[in-house]
């Protein structure tokens, strides 16, 4: 999709994948951050959580991600440009299926050939619970005259 073909209306939807445990301890081993809230049942239990979470930070990546996956933009995008209003509402558990809903919320052309489009991306669970909420911004092509 180029620049033109954003619409401030309307919902991009993705499939989801089901975190697991494997996601969680893959996760901390590639960025080093072994949390015991996320690591260690028997800690997790004596938390509000009562039992281990995602890593907030892996359940944004997982995010980023599936859309991707959507191939919406495979040809047309040009740079990620910011990010902002990050929020990380529930928890994500070890099983929770979660799924995006993206949302364009301003369109800026930046000249001829490009503009920027700024979405509100929603991420939410199985039971369709917010999990986390942000505002990103893509650098995109726009067509060619």
């Amino acid at each position: 999709m180029y620049f033109e073909d954003f619409e401030a209306s309307g919902e991009l939807v993705t499939r989801g994948p089901t975190i697991t445990e494997s996601d969680v301890m893959a996760f901390a081993g590639l960025t080093g951050d072994y949390m015991e809230l996320h690591t260690n049942e028997e800690y997790a239990k004596a938390t509000k959580f009562g039992r281990r979470i995602a890593h907030g930070a892996l359940v944004f990546s997982v995010s980023m991600g599936l859309a991707t996956r959507m191939n919406m933009l495979d040809d047309t995008l040009l740079a990620f440009a910011g990010l902002d209003k990050l929020r990380f509402v529930d928890p994500v558990f070890f099983g929770d299926t979660i799924h995006v809903v993206k949302r364009v919320a301003e369109r800026k052309e930046l000249g001829a050939g490009q503009g920027t489009v700024t979405f509100d991306t929603r991420v939410l669970n199985q039971d369709g619970k917010l999990v986390l909420a942000y505002m990103d911004r893509l650098l995109i092509k726009k067509r060619a005259a």
